[in-house]
Parts: structure tokens; sequence; C-alpha cells
């Protein structure tokens, strides 16, 4: 069944072949389940779309419900909608920042939507905004023009414009290795200025906002994914996100240059497993690849996203640790991580002292 939904994934994503008998016999339930835990409504509607021209004897055969396909097809105009709204935020936010003064630039998100054949069917989220400044000057910045809670984080502190949940990012994401992670905030501060230079138009004329450019993406992006592995986990959507932030022909003439950065900055490892992820899942070349595949590794990221969902939130392992308390969480998420320690020894061994140190981190700087 896993092979079947790969296929249509591929689909979606624009792969050319004949998917013929995976259309006349997919459980389309199934399907259905799947991408709606892995937060793909949107992105595999346009594909379902595309069969209906292209399969439609497949899909006499094997119909989809009409009850499931006007599900589907209101849950895809509401990401739609959603998209618009968080669009709009993003350019007003970028907007008032510039004309306040403070450079920036937005990560990941609506930025990653516009990688996407049809940038309105991401399922979007928060508003990530990285500030080129000092903690000091964002979080005077943030009191003044936005409402915020007492609780600032190491790396951002968190508010909303407009009814959208806004992070404000003092850097763009964090490694649980002191040593891996003083490497990696010299890499952030090094690319910050051409980061809110990369300007890009939204879609139907919605504004202007920065983008991280695709180069520093390979490497943003990949931390992102790897912290988020040792956290709560991740899901298919962010794999598809740097699916296209790889997929693209100018990374080539950088390869070696991303390689280095990669073993220089402990992610060597992991991205070699998230290629056998692109590569099982969604059909990426070799020609396109990062860095060569890691099976053993791969297997294991790919099972963990398959069973997390969207950020972890249907983990049926570990003691279904993301729907507990804080604290049964904070020891079921230690014994996790101790299953990775054979894989990735710096990250895993480091995360549950990183993560006390946070907590009491965020303790002493409660405002």
């Amino acid at each position: 069944m896993m092979n079947d939904i790969f296929v249509i994934l591929q689909y979606s994503l624009g792969y050319k072949r004949n998917i013929s008998n995976v259309v006349a016999s997919i459980d389309w339930q199934k399907l259905y389940s799947f991408v709606s835990k892995q937060a793909l409504l949107g992105l595999c509607f346009d594909g379902i779309e595309r069969l209906g021209k292209e399969y439609p004897e497949e899909l006499k055969r094997n119909p989809i419900g009409r009850e499931l396909l006007m599900n589907w097809m209101g849950n895809a105009q509401q990401i739609c909608r959603q998209n618009v709204k968080v669009n709009g935020v993003a350019a007003k936010l970028y907007s008032k920042f510039r004309k306040d003064g403070l450079r920036c630039c937005i990560l990941k998100g609506q930025g990653n939507a516009l990688m996407y054949p049809n940038p309105y069917s991401r399922t979007p989220g928060d508003i990530d905004v990285w500030v080129n400044a000092s903690r000091e000057q964002i979080t005077e910045y943030a009191k003044k023009h936005f409402e915020i809670g007492d609780d600032i984080r190491y790396h951002h502190l968190e508010t909303s414009l407009d009814g959208v949940p806004v992070e404000l990012h003092f850097f763009p994401c964090t490694m649980n290795n002191p040593i891996y992670n003083a490497c990696l905030q010299k890499w952030f501060k090094r690319n910050a200025d051409l980061q809110c230079s990369n300007v890009v138009s939204l879609p139907d004329g919605i504004g202007e906002i920065a983008i991280p450019t695709m180069a520093f993406n390979v490497i943003y992006q990949l931390t992102h994914l790897y912290h988020h592995f040792f956290d709560e986990g991740i899901g298919m959507r962010q794999i598809i996100d740097y699916y296209y932030v790889v997929n693209n022909d100018e990374l080539l003439a950088i390869k070696d240059t991303l390689q280095k950065e990669l073993k220089h900055l402990g992610l060597w490892k992991f991205a070699r497993a998230v290629m056998y992820v692109l590569h099982e899942a969604l059909g990426l070349s070799g020609e396109k690849m990062i860095a060569p595949m890691d099976e053993k590794r791969g297997k294991l990221l790919l099972a963990e996203i398959l069973n997390g969902g969207n950020f972890g939130q249907y983990f049926t392992k570990y003691g279904h640790f993301t729907q507990q308390g804080m604290e049964k969480k904070y020891f079921l998420k230690i014994w996790r991580n101790m299953h990775f320690v054979r894989y990735y020894p710096a990250e895993a061994l480091s995360e549950p002292i990183f993560r006390t140190w946070h907590f009491f981190w965020r303790v002493k700087n409660k405002k």
C-alpha cells in the first residue's frame, strides 16, 4: 500500500509515467487518511484533479467516493484560502520591518510554497521571521509593536498578527550539540545579509518578502529537519519542502562546497538519510542528491516519518509521547532519543542536556 501512496505522491509532484495499475487498485480512503496526517491534502488534491483527465477509465473501475471527494475538495479550498491570508500577513510583516529599519527574511513557509507548482496547495503554518538584529533589539521592538507573552525561548519569541501565529527569530534554529551549534550560529551570521536581500514577489500581487537563497536553505532546512527529528518528529510535508529545495540544477555547481559545509556542521549522516527518503518516497534522482544515500539511517528516518505524521502528532510508538503531559513527555523523549544514539551519537546524547538547560534558561528569562 505504501508503494502505491508514494506513486501518487510522485505523480502529484509532476512525475510523468504510467500509473494506471495504481489508479485502478488504490484504496482512496487510506490515501486520504495518509495525506491528511502528513498535511499533504492540497498537494495531493492537485494530483487527483489531474487523474480525472489522464486516467478516466481507471477511475471508472475504481472510483473515488463522492463524499470523500467533496471533503477532499473542501479541504483543498480551505488550504488555498489560508495561503492567501498567510501570504498577506507575511507581506505586511516584511513591509513593516523594512519601514522600521530592520532587515529580515521569512523562513520556510510561504517562501517554500513558491517552489511548488501550485503555491496555494501547500498546507501553511505559522510565519517564521528571522530578524537580523540582537536579541535585545528584537525583544524591545516586539514589546512596542506586538503582543507577546512572558515565555521567550532561546531562539525565538512568539506573537501573532491578524490571527496568524508569528515567530520572531533571533537566529533560524539550533542544534543540541554545543560544539556543532556554535559552528552553526557562526555560519548563520556569515550568511545573514544575503538572505535579507533576496526579495521575491508573492502570488497575485499580494506583496514582497525576502526569503533565503536556495544554497542557504539546503543547510538551514536540513538543520531544521534534524532538530525536529529529535524533538517531536518530522512529517512528509517537511520532506517534500526539502525535495523542492534540492531538486534544483543551480546546486550542482556548488555541490562540493555544500558537502564540506554539511560535514563541518555535523549534518553529513543525516543528509544521507534524507537523500534515501527523498529517493524511496519521492523519486529524487541520483544526480540531484547532495550526498550519497544511507539505507540504514534512511529506513529508520522513513519509519519515523510514516508513524508520526506531521510534526509527530500521530506517533503510536514511544508511549504516544507527543500526546502526553509535560513531565511524562520529558522522560519519553529521552527514551525515544536513546534509540538514535547508535546512529547520531553527538546529537542524541546532547538532546536531553540541551532541553534541560533550555527549560531553566526560559525560567530565568521570563519577562
